[in-house]
């Protein structure tokens, strides 16, 4: 399955989570399709069963599939690179330690795989002790243009900050931000981000010249009945991504 134009080109582009495949076609058109749909590895019993349903993602948004660990669960990083490897997504979620897996399983340099990393409550560093053995060790706190450097290495795409709780590490984001700018590096702020802080959130990337942001909208878009991410906030989210790319023109 071809991987799609449109969100390969796009330079900023959502990731919210997709509840059902339904779900995940109101949420692809209510975007235009400028939007990944997230689907957890997590809640299947088996890889075979993970791919079978996947793939019925796939067919209704144009290959606009984002394969999820399952809130940064470093437990999952083997089967996310197994199935991506059969199902060849437009997007990867992985911890730090698992993107150079998911690069030579994929066999091509188009899908974008993220690496996980923390935040540490130093600005210009990150934790990126996030894989199934190191997450339970000490953190690895390492310069943020170390940890790019070393992705770029492993074959990764960009930077997935988790959990930002919003803005609650404004500081240390806003350096990530440049850092991201200045190596080439894609960015992918997660947790914590609602209607709210959205527009301020992209905007520091966007003013740090970052050249692919991959703004993460998970729990706080959710329906709590239905368990349904709400196409009317993606089509606000959308609009809110066109305004932070046009105060800049």
């Amino acid at each position: 399955m071809s991987l799609s134009p449109n969100y390969l080109e796009d330079r900023i582009c959502l990731n919210v989570l997709a509840n059902s495949v339904q779900n995940a076609k109101e949420c692809y058109e209510a975007a235009e399709g400028h939007i990944v749909l997230g689907v957890l590895s997590k809640k299947y019993d088996t890889e075979e069963a993970a791919v079978t349903d996947m793939k019925l993602y796939q067919t209704v948004t144009n290959n606009a599939l984002s394969v999820g660990l399952g809130a940064g669960d470093p437990n999952q990083s083997q089967m996310v690179s197994r199935i991506s490897a059969i199902l060849q997504p437009q997007h990867v979620n992985q911890v730090f330690t698992g993107v150079g897996a998911s690069r030579a399983l994929l066999g091509q340099n188009e899908t974008v795989i993220n690496g996980l990393v923390s935040p540490t409550g130093k600005v210009g560093y990150v934790n990126v002790a996030t894989g199934p053995l190191s997450a339970q060790a000490p953190e690895g706190i390492v310069p943020i243009e170390t940890a790019i450097e070393l992705l770029k290495d492993m074959g990764g795409s960009s930077l997935k900050y988790f959990s930002m709780n919003g803005l609650a590490h404004k500081e240390e984001y806003q350096a990530i931000a440049e850092a991201c700018a200045n190596y080439d590096f894609n960015l992918e702020p997660t947790g914590g981000i609602d209607l709210e802080n959205f527009s301020e959130i992209v905007q520091i990337a966007v003013d740090a010249g970052v050249k692919k942001i991959i703004p993460h909208v998970y729990s706080s878009i959710i329906d709590a009945k239905t368990g349904d991410t709400r196409p009317e906030d993606v089509q606000t989210l959308f609009k809110m991504m066109k305004n932070s790319l046009y105060s800049k023109e």
